[in-house]
């Protein structure tokens, strides 16, 4: 890979850019995400838990919650070290070059420190990636991966192509060079982030991962379509698509620009926090249900019962359903 790596600048790529363009400015604007530390926090806990669980780890965000607050669980050992080394990696982000190899696998170090035998280094056997007994894609062979990955690294400082296409296509090469022996995917998901926090630092705390698990058999599609033209364009046209989805569940006003201060006012310090977490949802969204707050808030189903009911009393919500079909709306959206 001494040129540029085969895609395709389609105007679909091309109107994802200029509308995730739009969403970041939308969001700075906002403010949220310098302002409110804790909020940055649960996205990045929920980056590591939907990034792991598409790996198969099965521990959830409130388990994940415990563990990176120091709290013991009962859990499996191997997961639970996953989880540990992956925050790791995520914390120290921004210390790494995103066009360095020696970085790149010091990373991988952290991510499968204690995991596999060949953490921080290139593999030295042959690997496929398997669906079931089938093979669906062969790694490169194991003399070429450095001057891959090296050449990649490469194109990738040098190219003027814009940072959400480059980082699309940084995130399909390491998946089509698979140039370790396990983490593959994990640090193709890192380095995405990496490289679209350095062109908008905001990217370091965005939670694009939970949207790509979410639509999980999406994304082995896109990347198996993508490898068997050895062209990463459908790659990039799905992987912007998620980048796009997961900005427009992020607050782009104030509260109090959505909510009258009369309003907010009736309402708790814990009622607040929820409802700044779930209003990104509820401005770009008709209504929100348990199961999505749940994934927003990184509290039980219970809880947010409590918080939905206060929302309601004070006249932020409106319930509209019954039972498991209940679902909120904001009162200004009536």
């Amino acid at each position: 890979m001494t040129n540029k790596p085969p895609f395709t600048i389609t105007d679909k790529i091309t109107n994802l850019v200029a509308k995730i363009s739009g969403e970041i400015g939308k969001i700075q604007g906002a403010g949220e995400y310098n302002r409110n530390l804790h909020l940055r926090k649960i996205n990045r806990l929920r980056s590591i838990q939907s990034s792991t669980a598409i790996e198969g780890n099965t521990l959830s965000l409130e388990q994940i919650t415990d563990v990176i607050n120091g709290k013991r669980i009962l859990g499996n050992p191997r997961e639970i070290r996953e989880v540990k080394n992956a925050y790791e990696a995520y914390e120290k982000m921004p210390t790494f070059n995103p066009y360095s190899v020696k970085d790149f696998l010091s990373a991988h170090k952290m991510m499968t420190s204690n995991l596999v035998s060949e953490a921080g280094s290139f593999r030295k056997g042959n690997v496929g990636v398997f669906a079931g007994s089938k093979v669906v894609h062969l790694g490169a062979n194991p003399q070429y991966i450095q001057g891959l990955v090296r050449d990649l690294f490469d194109w990738a400082k040098k190219a003027d192509t814009h940072p959400l296409i480059k980082s699309c296509v940084m995130h399909f090469e390491i998946e089509f060079i698979h140039p370790f022996a396990d983490g593959n995917g994990r640090m193709g998901r890192l380095w995405q982030s990496l490289v679209l926090a350095e062109w908008e630092p905001l990217f370091a705390w965005i939670p694009i991962e939970t949207l790509v698990y979410e639509h999980q058999q999406e994304y082995y599609d896109a990347l198996s379509t993508a490898s068997n033209k050895a062209d990463s364009t459908a790659f990039i046209e799905f992987m912007l698509t998620m980048i796009e989805q997961t900005l427009a569940e992020l607050p782009k006003k104030k509260i109090t620009d959505i909510i009258p201060d009369k309003i907010t006012d009736k309402l708790g310090k814990a009622d607040k926090e929820f409802l700044l977490k779930i209003i990104g949802w509820l401005e770009n969204n008709d209504e929100i249900d348990n199961y999505r707050a749940q994934l927003l808030t990184n509290k039980s189903a219970e809880m947010i019962k409590k918080h939905f009911a206060a929302l309601v009393d004070a006249g932020v919500l409106i319930a509209v359903g019954k039972n498991k079909g209940r679902k909120y709306k904001l009162a200004t959206k009536k």
